[in-house]
């Protein structure tokens, strides 16, 4: 019998709530509050859908993973009532941290977020699966309300990528999401969708996903819940076409998700002057920097980043925002006066 099972027999037998614990305190029960959640018959209540910002990996001067960086992005995106957050993925640079600043950052992000409504998602790719077990279970065990893996550098074989993400699916009982990237197929997604349980979410950055989502949502039934990437610059069309959800930067975040909210409560016209605004001030700020986030008084001035080395066959974060000619930059001062010139009423966080 699993530990829901057994829980549940505990919970239901004569005397429940003090054996159930006696048997807690003993150590027999020694599992997670997401599976405790299950235990009594439902899902996390937080919603697996909307915007799901990619936190930028934040360091100090002297090249240390800044902790309290991350926990103001995840502090952030609760004030600004964002579904989500996720990290670490490729915008977070995620290859150049290694496994304690990984731990560390993970702990800080779901310590920051516990009590919140931003769903935490975290990040668990890696060279082996050993690794990836390891990050996968830590999650689980520190209240994450999902995983998402990318797929194996290098590997393009499709059977060797469906054994990989049934590896990973196996590994907790949370949600898991995966990136599509490269060539992968709808076949290779509706197979894994068919065979992991656990996989209902893609964020899809494989092909042209405007293109993919209508097949992918037709041969699923609706259940596989398609993400958004590439900078989330076609956020309304995506909208239109069926995603059910968005990983843009953490910049704007508030201001996406009221996109969102808006479009899903039937007022599409505000939805489109909402992402009209994100649009707009696109053209002169850096959303893929943290910049943005300094400027709002969420990062510390000084606070840096690190710079990963491309990955072959995946676009770049900001593969979206690359295709305009780029602005001039601009201080914090004057990123601060642009926002509040343009933006004011609508910063929400």
């Amino acid at each position: 019998m699993n530990a829901v099972g057994f829980c549940r027999r505990v919970i239901n037998s004569r005397g429940n709530r003090r054996q159930f614990l006696h048997q807690l305190g003993s150590g027999l029960c020694c599992f997670t509050a997401a599976n405790l959640v299950r235990a009594f018959g439902g899902e996390s209540t937080k919603q697996i859908g909307g915007v799901f910002p990619i936190g930028f990996s934040t360091f100090t001067d002297d090249n240390r993973l800044d902790l309290d960086g991350l926990a103001a992005q995840v502090r952030f995106c609760n004030r600004g009532s964002v579904h989500g957050f996720v990290w670490p993925q490729i915008a977070s640079a995620w290859t150049t941290l290694s496994e304690t600043e990984r731990i560390a950052g993970a702990e800080a992000i779901l310590s920051a977020g516990k009590g919140g409504r931003t769903a935490l998602v975290i990040g668990v790719q890696a060279p082996d699966m050993a690794s990836i077990a390891r990050y996968a279970k830590h999650a689980e065990q520190n209240g994450a309300d999902a995983i998402i893996s990318l797929p194996p550098s290098g590997v393009n074989d499709e059977k060797a990528l469906l054994e990989f993400y049934q590896q990973v699916g196996k590994l907790t009982q949370l949600p898991f999401f995966a990136q599509s990237t490269g060539a992968m197929s709808v076949d290779l997604l509706v197979e894994m969708f068919r065979t992991i349980p656990a996989f209902r979410q893609v964020k899809d950055e494989a092909g042209n996903p405007l293109t993919r989502i209508q097949e992918i949502r037709s041969r699923t039934g609706g259940q596989l819940k398609v993400f958004s990437g590439f900078g989330v610059v076609t956020m309304m069309t995506e909208m239109e076409s069926g995603f059910s959800g968005h990983c843009p930067f953490v910049s704007l975040a508030d201001i996406y998700a009221a996109a969102f909210d808006l479009f899903h409560k039937g007022q599409r016209r505000e939805a489109f002057d909402m992402f009209g605004r994100i649009q707009a001030i696109s053209s002169m700020l850096p959303l893929g920097t943290i910049d943005v986030l300094i400027a709002r008084g969420v990062l510390k001035e000084g606070t840096k980043t690190r710079t990963a080395p491309p990955v072959p066959g995946v676009a770049p974060p900001d593969n979206g925002p690359a295709r305009r000619p780029a602005s001039p930059r601009m201080t914090h001062d004057q990123i601060r006066t642009a926002l509040k010139t343009y933006l004011g009423p609508y910063l929400t966080a």
